[in-house]
């Protein structure tokens, strides 16, 4: 038996030792906060439906329940007044990040409370009221909590945050998900959804516990807007005035424009995980075609691959650490793209228990080494003078395929067999990748385009 070479002993010590940066505590906080941001997702959406479902409301009332999630897609629309706007008096008492992320967990206190409270056999309204409420402050808070992420850690702790972030996001909605039914069938729906309303102190403890980033401005963007004021002869209140909307709508979207080239940077997001998302809006009716139970299915898509999940998140964090950004969104289209392929073999094998759990290891382990990725470089894009709009309106954009692209995924399953569907789905993640590779070619490597004083490397 030989031994291991010393390079290969060296860059493997390397790999291990950079998982240290996990226990820093600006990337520690990460975790509670993905906690936090991922617990009132399924509390308004599968988790709701089985609730509805039980209090015999009609399948078509279900289905435009779905409609109470539409802050989480519109939420860049107020991004603007959380980014710019003081809230007494929680900004005095605790700065603007921390005093606006508590002000959300008071009210997604208080909304799951009510919603809770509430009883859709007797007036459905009442509860799709408390969820839509649910859905504004749980949109609220990521708006805060992602410019927080962004604020708080260094270029080198990006990737670690955004790795953590996901563990802890998935850690929440497995409670929300399957914790709230088992609680719900023991103690009702009112004391889960009270549980989970004090859950929510998960996320408020640690804001509390937490420092307040250093405010950033632009002075460039300062004079641009004394300028305008001046040009329009604008004095008092309206000068005022115009001068805040400037700064706070304005100017985050002018600035991110202005750093060139940034059609093809959204392009690029809407692009990147197309076809990881096209293949997953039909894989569980994939697995129910193929004749696997839901028991099976529960056990391998949603236990084992939310371990593969955050290993992958894991990861992907080290890997923009080791790797760089674009380098890591590289290696890890390519492996999403391949995961993609793993479904096409399972389609072709058919009922197969334990091609079936290398499949979905495989698609969840890469699909969480690229959320981290993909997370960590949309933080790269932001200038901290703007950080809660610019990344709530990249995240949309994120957003944007997994719900309006890949809607299309039905259509096309319904066209062809399994096997095409999955290669469509694999050929899908093609042009994002060539963008990416152009990316590489032509701009600049990423990196934080403004840096908050005392976080700087």
């Amino acid at each position: 038996m030989t031994d291991t070479p010393p390079s290969r002993r060296h860059r493997l010590g390397g790999w291990i030792a950079d998982f240290g940066i996990y226990a820093e505590r600006p990337v520690l906080a990460q975790l509670f906060l993905g906690f936090a941001s991922g617990l009132p997702l399924l509390l308004t959406l599968s988790t709701l439906t089985v609730w509805l479902a039980e209090s015999g409301v009609s399948k078509t009332a279900i289905g435009l329940f779905a409609l109470v999630g539409a802050p989480y897609t519109f939420k860049f629309l107020w991004a603007p007044l959380i980014d710019r706007l003081p809230l007494p008096p929680f900004t005095s008492l605790l700065g603007r990040r921390r005093g606006w992320m508590v002000a959300t967990q008071l009210g997604l206190v208080a909304s799951l409370l009510g919603l809770g409270a509430s009883d859709p056999t007797v007036d459905a309204g009442r509860t799709a009221l408390f969820a839509v409420l649910v859905a504004f402050f749980s949109a609220s808070q990521d708006i805060v909590i992602d410019a927080y992420r962004v604020e708080s850690l260094s270029a080198r702790q990006q990737g670690a945050g955004a790795g953590i972030l996901v563990f802890g996001y998935r850690m929440a909605m497995l409670i929300a998900g399957a914790g709230a039914l088992y609680l719900a069938s023991f103690y009702g729906w009112f004391a889960t959804y009270a549980i989970m309303s004090g859950l929510v102190l998960v996320g408020m403890a640690t804001i509390l516990l937490s420092p307040e980033p250093a405010q950033s401005d632009d002075p460039d963007e300062r004079q641009r807007t004394d300028t305008m004021i001046a040009a329009r002869g604008l004095t008092g209140r309206r000068a005022a005035l115009a001068g805040w909307l400037y700064r706070a709508v304005i100017a985050p979207f002018a600035d991110f424009m202005r750093s060139g080239h940034w059609v093809v940077i959204l392009l690029f997001i809407v692009l990147y995980k197309f076809g990881d998302a096209l293949a997953g809006v039909m894989a569980n009716p994939f697995y129910i075609e193929m004749g696997f139970s839901k028991i099976e299915i529960a056990n391998i898509s949603k236990l084992f691959g939310l371990v593969a999940t955050l290993a992958g998140g894991l990861l992907g964090g080290i890997m923009v650490a080791r790797l760089g950004l674009l380098k890591s969104l590289l290696v890890c289209g390519f492996l999403q793209m391949a995961s993609n392929l793993m479904f096409a073999v399972q389609a072709m094998a058919g009922y197969d228990l334990a091609l079936l759990t290398v499949t979905i290891g495989l698609e969840n382990f890469t699909g969480g080494m690229g959320t981290a990725a993909f997370v960590a470089y949309l933080s790269s894009l932001c200038n901290v003078a703007y950080t809660a709009t610019q990344y709530a309106l990249l995240s949309s954009f994120m957003a944007f395929a997994r719900t309006i692209l890949a809607s299309s995924g039905g259509w096309i399953a319904d066209h062809v067999d399994w096997v095409s569907f999955f290669l469509i789905s694999t050929a899908a993640a093609v042009p994002g990748l060539l963008v990416l590779v152009w990316m590489m070619r032509v701009l600049p490597p990423p990196m934080p385009r403004a840096t908050a004083p005392g976080i700087a490397e």
